[in-house]
């Protein structure tokens, strides 16, 4: 027994080392070693979330209610980066890194993940230093329960890593996916939650929306922002349930990608 967990001691701290190699690889390909560099990764979707913050500002949308428009901006465009560009940057991402799958302890999961960390690391860096920001200058208060926008954060993540598995193992067996995902992920979007109140919906609109799982993770980040001043309709089993299939179904095809692909 002692040798067993020893030898699996082993092998995390070897795929440790590897995704920990992959990160830094992938942060200077991407970002470079100068100018503002690896500070892009956070400031990019800062400035995409400020940027339809103070469109909404500007245009006075309510959303036919007195909910701050920041704080609904930031927590609706917050979401949509996180999924959004976890499973746009998944695709095709074995192309550049075909060489390192040479090496015995590189494998396709461990560029997946390298990715989809950076990526996640991104979206939350943003909506944490927003959420300061904002609630410093007085445009919008400090999340209502912080443990439930953390919770639904969670989720909200392990669906989009999900997510980006299936679309990146696919991307790998037909081209068409990466010409066609991205305006996949633009038809998404008015079905994600990020600009609705699953309450403002018509009964019957609402129990077709809560079919779609990135709607239970917005509203259960929202539930967490705003409290009691809002009615939402999350459901996190149901949530978890989609994201546990999801992963299974991801995991399965990662797997098999592995052993389809070629190193150059």
């Amino acid at each position: 027994m002692g040798a067993r967990i020893g030898s699996f001691r082993g092998a995390v701290a070897i795929q440790t080392r590897v995704i920990g190699a992959l990160l830094m690889r992938e942060v200077i390909t991407r970002y470079g070693r100068h100018n503002v560099g690896f500070l892009w990764l956070f400031f990019e979707p800062m400035l995409f979330t400020i940027g339809v913050t103070t469109l909404w500002t500007l245009l006075s949308m309510t959303h036919g209610s007195n909910l701050s428009i920041t704080a609904f901006a930031v927590t609706g465009y917050s979401s949509i980066l996180l999924w959004r560009n976890c499973s746009n940057r998944i695709v095709k991402a074995l192309e550049p890194n075909l060489s390192l799958l040479y090496h015995r302890n590189v494998r396709v999961i461990d560029v997946y993940i390298a990715r989809l960390l950076l990526e996640i690391a991104g979206a939350t860096v943003s909506l944490v230093a927003l959420t300061i920001l904002f609630s410093a200058v007085g445009w919008m208060d400090l999340p209502d329960d912080i443990l439930t926008v953390i919770a639904g954060w969670t989720l909200l993540a392990w669906f989009a890593i999900a997510l980006s598995l299936i679309v990146g193992a696919a991307s790998e067996r037909s081209e068409m996916i990466e010409r066609v995902w991205h305006i996949i992920t633009y038809l998404m979007f008015p079905l994600s939650g990020a600009a609705f109140l699953v309450d403002w919906l018509p009964k019957t609109a609402q129990s077709l929306i809560l079919w779609v799982p990135m709607v239970h993770g917005t509203e259960m980040i929202r539930h967490g922002f705003f409290g009691a001043a809002i009615r939402t309709y999350e459901n996190p089993a149901y949530l978890i349930l989609a994201n546990t299939t999801m992963s299974l179904i991801g995991l399965a095809l990662v797997r098999e990608t592995g052993r389809r692909v070629e190193p150059e």
